[in-house]
């Protein structure tokens, strides 16, 4: 077949998804991997996150610790350095290796079983010194929990477990606050009983003493001395009645089970749908009400602040519309985890509103599927939208914590994750725990990492609490290349010569679905004797425009089971949901100030100000000879004062882009200051030297100080100072 022929066979793959002719290779599509995959082939014998070991109780460590990373503390605590220790290490990381294989085989349990199952596999003897002290490392390591592998269960168990941290440090605080409370309220009573006609009965003082030196004192005579000074007031009953009833609603509290329970942890309050939540919030309002009412009066009894004229209308009224947020701080949070195939549940179709309520709880949705197919049309991705939109709809709505990860990357984001879950009010945390199998051609961890790394699937934080604004609010932390629209690795391969080439790739949406086997129709291979000029990467496709794009081949590198390079043609259909995703993507960026549209249009205007400002003649030179220019120049300056700079010598700030990092100020803080933006200006160019000028321009992180031409032409230094102020004039 010509070369025409072939190319417009592959022009009709990319318009229609048709095959025709024989311009496409015999390859199995779902037998494929993305290039940027083929180093994790096998996945077991690989050192990574996972798996996880959950830990039991709230540290530096937070929900867990990779079991990669035991490995290395224990190598570091248990072998010599230097020779002496390298057999033992070798028997560690054998030893990790057997473990990773029993939990990707199904076994569970915790580390500590799993150390004790894996140890026999190692062929080492029993009176081998090294393996007794891998046996006596599994009885007291120092984190031990249950191990989780990246399934379709590990979402849900990491936030079951890094909400049971949470609770846990409540119930230290709420314990803490209660147990203080009532013993100021039991220590009103009892001075009180102490000062009262009872408790200066000869019983009540004998009592007191104790046994032990009851012969030595006559209580009767104790009695009637010390009676002399009561008082005639005891303590009011309508005082003491408060006092009781608060000590009686904390001492009966069932929101937290006592300090010294097992778990300390209440019951009821994982749920897997949110009206069970809400139903059970509504029921158990009335006991959150009172329980908080009687904090409120204690705290106020305790510290002698209680008013009856002031205070008794208040709490009269003391009900659930007197209650906010913060109010719930010391309450438990409920946490729902809702199934992945329940998410559209009509029992789920209240989520937002319950967001929007303020009530406190934690919430997880989990995603199962990127890849789906839109209701309105086959041929038509969906790719995630619906659960992409619900994290930014939560944003949208405020006052809470929103978490979006890929199951792969909450490892390394755990540190927000804990943050969420401590946080007060509503939380949502949205995961996507990988392909489902058979669709997936590549382990849960990797097409949860690769959803990840080709934007269908990014992380996100916000969190309402951080600040008052998105800078403070809105992070996009853990993406790879965020100032990117695609991550970019290196791939390695060799050339038809066997030498070695290296070549930075974009990993895309298009790059993604190649590893579900669903979508093999939208994939067509190229012999490497049909390559051309018009292919071109993804990723460059996707920056052309329509006109430009138009004779242009996308395609993406793909690895066989043998590890052959090969370049594939993606149609326009995967191609639209590529850019669609890229649209999303964007909008994310401008959130976390990547790229921001209105900041880059301020910029441009201002820069095109000043560009103007610096090549227009001034009116008064345009109008006026020019000795009459000079004269009236040197009458308006005073006698010591230097010659005037012109306009394009004037030190500027690109106040746009300014970040407030404050810099400029602590130089100089009357030459620079801030606007209502809190961003930098130059206020007064007489308050400081021209080596301010410079000193901020250096100091600035984003060098958008110009410090311009020296005002003052006797400055000491100058000649140093203008080499200096080159970069940034």
């Amino acid at each position: 077949m010509d070369a025409p022929t072939t190319y417009n066979d592959q022009l009709l793959f990319h318009a229609a998804g048709t095959r025709s002719g024989s311009g496409f290779a015999d390859i199995d599509i779902g037998s494929l991997r993305p290039a940027l995959m083929a180093p994790y082939k096998d996945l077991d014998r690989l050192r990574h996150d996972f798996p996880l070991v959950l830990l039991d109780e709230p540290g530096e460590d937070g929900l867990g610790l990779p079991l990669s990373a035991v490995i290395n503390r224990l190598a570091l605590d248990l072998a010599p350095r230097g020779v002496e220790g390298e057999r033992l290490r070798r028997l560690l990381l054998r030893l990790e290796r057997e473990i990773r294989s029993l939990v990707a085989q199904g076994h569970a349990g915790r580390l500590t079983e799993l150390w004790t199952q894996a140890l026999p596999r190692l062929d080492v003897a029993d009176d081998d010194p090294a393996r007794r002290v891998l046996a006596q490392a599994a009885e007291s390591l120092p984190a031990d929990g249950e191990l989780a592998p990246c399934d379709e269960h590990f979402p849900a168990r990491a936030i079951e477990q890094a909400w049971r941290h949470a609770q846990l440090e409540k119930s230290r605080a709420f314990h803490g606050v209660t147990d203080r409370l009532m013993r100021q309220l039991s220590d009103i009573l009892r001075a009180a009983w102490v000062h009262s006609q009872a408790g200066q009965q000869p019983r009540a003082l004998q009592a007191a003493v104790g046994a032990a030196h009851a012969a030595v004192f006559d209580f009767e005579q104790m009695s009637r001395l010390v009676a002399r000074r009561t008082p005639q007031d005891e303590l009011p009953a309508a005082r003491r009645k408060r006092i009781e009833w608060a000590l009686d609603v904390l001492s009966r509290q069932a929101f937290w089970p006592g300090p010294r329970a097992a778990e300390a942890l209440p019951e009821g309050l994982r749920f897997d749908d949110c009206a069970s939540a809400m139903r059970a919030f509504r029921e158990r309002l009335p006991q959150a009400v009172e329980l908080l009412k009687a904090i409120e009066i204690g705290e106020l009894e305790a510290a002698g602040r209680y008013v009856e004229a002031e205070h008794d209308a208040v709490f009269a009224g003391f009900d659930v519309h007197s209650l906010g947020a913060e109010d719930f701080a010391l309450l438990p949070d409920a946490l729902v985890c809702i199934p992945p195939e329940r998410n559209d549940a009509a029992e789920n179709a209240g989520l937002l509103d319950m967001l929007s309520s303020g009530m406190p709880v934690k919430v997880l949705v989990q995603v199962s599927d990127l890849l789906e197919e839109s209701a309105f049309g086959s041929g038509h991705f969906a790719f995630g939208v619906r659960s992409a939109r619900l994290a930014t709809t939560a944003m949208g709505l405020g006052g809470m914590f929103v978490l979006q990860a890929a199951a792969s990357a909450l490892p390394s984001l755990k540190a927000r994750l804990a943050l969420g879950m401590a946080r007060r009010g509503p939380a949502l945390v949205t995961v996507f725990a990988g392909s489902p199998a058979p669709a997936a051609s590549l382990p849960r961890y990797l097409t949860a990492a690769a959803a990840a790394k080709a934007r269908a699937f990014p992380s996100f934080c916000y969190d309402a609490a951080a600040g008052a604004n998105w800078a403070t609010r809105f992070s996009l932390d853990g993406n790879r290349n965020a100032d990117e629209d695609w991550a970019l690795e290196s791939v390695e391969y060799a050339d038809d010569g066997l030498q070695r080439v290296v070549e930075p790739v974009a990993f895309t949406y298009a790059d993604f679905a190649l590893t579900d086997r669903r979508h093999a129709a939208h994939f067509a291979v190229l012999p490497r004797a049909r390559w051309h000029a018009g292919l071109l990467p993804a990723a460059d496709w996707l920056r052309l425009t329509e006109n430009e794009a138009a004779g242009k081949l996308p395609y993406v590198l793909a690895v066989d089971a043998e590890d052959r390079l090969h370049r594939v043609i993606v149609d326009s259909r995967l191609m639209k949901a590529a850019r669609a995703c890229l649209l999303l993507w964007h909008r994310l960026q401008e959130h976390a100030g990547i790229h921001d549209s209105h900041a880059e249009r301020l910029l441009a205007a201002e820069r095109a100000r000043h560009a103007a400002e610096a090549t227009a003649p001034s009116p008064a030179v345009e109008t006026l000879p020019a000795a009459t220019t000079a004269q009236a120049q040197e009458a308006a300056a005073p006698a010591d004062a230097p010659p005037a700079a012109a306009a394009s010598d004037e030190a500027w700030i690109e106040t746009v882009r300014c970040p407030s990092c404050n810099e400029c100020q602590q130089i100089n803080p009357r030459m620079f200051a801030y606007n209502e933006n809190k961003q930098a200006y130059i206020k007064d160019l007489s308050a400081g030297t021209y080596r301010d000028l410079v000193e901020a321009a250096e100091a600035c992180q984003v060098a958008i100080i110009h410090p311009g031409k020296p005002r003052d032409p006797t400055e000491p230094g100058l000649e140093e100072l203008l080499e200096r102020a080159k970069p940034f004039l």
